[in-house]
């Protein structure tokens, strides 16, 4: 068994193995004892668990599959979540406080980071998604310092499941009351908004900082302990952090946005970062390894840069001074969500379909019915590269498309495409096909119109030449 953040109605966590993608996951059943009751939820259910399947950011654990299970007795719903293998935040912050250590200022500012920038992304989905179960339960930590949000499914359960069969009732009630120092006061009053997450994600970032908020003996952590345990922190900036996330007011608690530029967080990030992130999106323009096989043609006494003082000797970077097993390091540590960028402008809102933040009340009032899931590519590209070959009347042309998608498995795909047809309905047509996500829909469209550009040059270029 494992714990990868309390649910209501999950009967059980298990470690499993993707045996397609040879990776761990976790295996969730919820039993539903009423087989009525199940019937009737049936389509709602199928209808959020599509739903879940579009969330997606390197900072939220991810919901890879799900599948319903009709038995004579019961009936149950299977889901595969992504496993988080080195535990939950608060089991590193009581290990970290065990051997006598203190919390690194610099990881605390990176993992705020990362966490704000997870619920940003739930907040400013089209509508917002608000996580509502934000404790230091709920987050996890991998080993190489990746902060991933898990439980965002928790808000939903809660609608969608007040009658699946809970067991464990006492152990979740024991937690339930362990961590009610989490939740805001206007929490289960009609409140659902950014500020409730807020709230929590205040009371994570302390705890954070000073590894345990102690109860005294207590069952619940008190409002007291919260603000002695804020006083204690030394740095002035980090304490007016935490308490304006702490309000009592909902309405005067910032923004997850806001706090990305609260001046405890806040860098103008490097140049190095910046080109990081850019390779990173456009990393399928790019061929395989094309760090290591640039630095190979490099001159390591060349100059990369230089800065130049009047009044005294300046600086000069060589290539040397970069080693490629660190930059391909840190490239790898940026694609998995370690260092995010700061939303400098606020970007156009998420569009997720509107089943994943109604309350169960809100849904009943829907009345459009539900329309049946279509599969869809839910894997992103990486990398691709196509090969054109045209007959000798020039007729038609033989396109073979190769895409790495980011599991790291790839897809090899052909057909004949004739002078009629656009890059456009092309990449509509794999998407319908559910070859690639509608998101890279663009970037294929794009790929493929510049290869189809040169085809031609080159064909009217050896045609001119005969």
């Amino acid at each position: 068994m494992v714990s990868q953040g309390n649910v209501p109605g999950v009967e059980s966590a298990s470690l499993a193995m993707d045996t397609e993608e040879g990776v761990e996951v976790v295996w969730n059943e919820v039993l539903f004892s009423d087989k009525k009751v199940f019937k009737a939820q049936e389509e709602k259910i199928k209808e959020m668990f599509e739903n879940l399947m579009q969330v997606e950011h390197p900072n939220i654990v991810k919901f890879h599959k799900y599948w319903l299970d009709m038995k004579e007795t019961q009936a149950r719903v299977i889901f595969i979540t992504e496993y988080m293998s080195s535990g939950s935040l608060k089991q590193f912050l009581k290990k970290t406080k065990k051997n006598h250590k203190t919390m690194n200022v610099k990881a605390w500012k990176r993992w705020c980071t990362q966490i704000l920038s997870a619920l940003s992304y739930l907040h400013s989905c089209d509508p917002p998604i608000i996580h509502g179960n934000l404790t230091c339960d709920t987050i996890f930590i991998q080993h190489n310092g990746l902060i991933k949000i898990g439980s965002v499914w928790h808000r939903l359960f809660v609608n969608v499941f007040p009658d699946a069969s809970v067991h464990g009732k006492g152990r979740q009630h024991r937690d339930e009351q362990r961590n009610l120092h989490f939740f805001a006061p206007e929490y289960g009053a009609g409140e659902d908004d950014h500020a409730i997450d807020i709230f929590s994600f205040g009371i994570c970032a302390l705890e954070m900082a000073v590894l345990e908020i102690q109860a005294n003996g207590d069952t619940a952590v008190s409002k007291e302990a919260i603000i002695n345990a804020g006083q204690s922190l030394e740095d002035p900036l980090m304490r007016e952090f935490t308490q304006s996330c702490l309000r009592q007011e909902a309405k005067l608690r910032p923004t997850a946005h806001d706090l990305l530029f609260h001046r405890v967080l806040f860098e103008v990030h490097s140049l190095k970062l910046l080109a990081a992130h850019c390779l990173i999106n456009n990393q399928y323009l790019l061929p395989e390894n094309c760090v290591e096989e640039k630095t190979k043609s490099f001159d390591p006494n060349a100059v990369m840069a230089e800065i130049k003082h009047e009044d005294r000797q300046g600086v000069q970077l060589k290539y040397s001074h970069v080693s490629p097993l660190e930059l391909d390091k840190f490239l790898e540590d940026v694609k998995n969500g370690i260092y995010p960028l700061m939303n400098f402008a606020s970007s156009r809102p998420h569009p997720v379909p509107r089943a994943l933040s109604l309350s169960q009340e809100q849904v009943e009032t829907v009345k459009t019915p539900t329309p049946e899931p279509q599969e869809t590519e839910t894997r992103k590209v990486v990398q691709m590269h196509c090969n054109l070959e045209s007959n000798e009347e020039g007729t038609k042309t033989h396109l073979s498309l190769f895409l790495k998608m980011d599991d790291k498995l790839h897809r090899q795909l052909s057909c004949d495409i004739l002078p009629t047809d656009t890059s456009k309905d092309l990449a509509s047509e794999l998407v319908h096909y559910a070859f690639i996500n509608e998101e890279d829909s663009e970037k294929v469209a794009g790929f493929l119109e510049d290869a189809i550009n040169r085809h031609r040059v080159r064909t009217l270029a050896s045609g001119s030449t005969q």
